[in-house]
């Protein structure tokens, strides 16, 4: 999904800052400034793919760890117990590719968790899982 907004971007910029180059400059300035949009378009898709790539979630028997982050990595680890309720959300545009984003929510607002780019059925998924267990670790407390 984040690859084709930045392609679809690229192209756009690259189309519009080349047509106006090219009238003010000539022909020949179009070309380059389209090839240097569409370089820093490549440049952007690597980064959104590393970015991609740090997302991650594991569930293990007690809590649940959501890593994410390229230059600052962060690592979440929440209880099962303390999960007060998760959403499943999903925008236009991550509706349009069938994704969703699990977004975890517990007492403190700095433990708040999300797991994008999931599908919509695993995402269902996910959310029923963790509220079964966090109702049956709750219940213990």
């Amino acid at each position: 999904m984040r690859r084709t907004e930045v392609a679809v971007s690229a192209v756009v910029v690259a189309v519009v800052a080349g047509t106006l180059s090219g009238i003010s400059n000539g022909p020949s300035t179009w070309i380059i400034v389209a090839a240097c949009v569409a370089a820093l378009g490549v440049v952007i898709d690597l980064f959104v793919q590393r970015r991609v790539r740090a997302w991650g979630y594991c569930e293990r028997e007690d809590d649940l760890l959501v890593k994410r982050g390229v230059l600052f990595a962060r690592l979440s680890v929440v209880p099962y117990g303390r999960m007060q309720f998760i959403d499943v959300t999903a925008g236009p545009i991550e509706r349009s590719f069938g994704l969703a984003t699990v977004r975890l929510h517990t007492a403190a607002a700095s433990t708040d968790a999300r797991i994008p780019g999931l599908s919509r059925a695993d995402a269902a998924d996910l959310r029923d899982h963790l509220a079964t267990l966090g109702e049956s670790r709750a219940a213990g407390l």
